[in-house]
């Protein structure tokens, strides 16, 4: 299993991430903030909220709640490092 040791908001909807096996990368989510309707991720089109992430339980958390599988953002991670 996969989890996440350290995660930085940068502009632009992105993620940089730390991951337990020590590779890093970086998340872009803007087309999942925008696309998601969902009132939790609609929430994190401010941008102040979108960088109030922090690492818990392994994974991002964002302090409205909100939080996404490591293995979701190690996936997208991967797949934008090949791109």
């Amino acid at each position: 299993m996969i989890w996440i040791t350290e995660a930085k908001a940068l502009a632009g909807y992105c993620l940089h991430i730390r991951f337990s096996d020590g590779t890093e990368g970086q998340v872009d989510l803007r087309t999942f903030v925008f696309d998601d309707h969902r009132a939790i991720v609609a929430e994190l089109r401010d941008p102040a909220v979108f960088s109030s992430i922090r690492v818990e339980s392994d994974t991002v958390v964002w302090d409205n709640g909100f939080d996404l599988a490591p293995e979701f953002l190690y996936q997208q991670a991967h797949a934008r490092s090949l791109a």
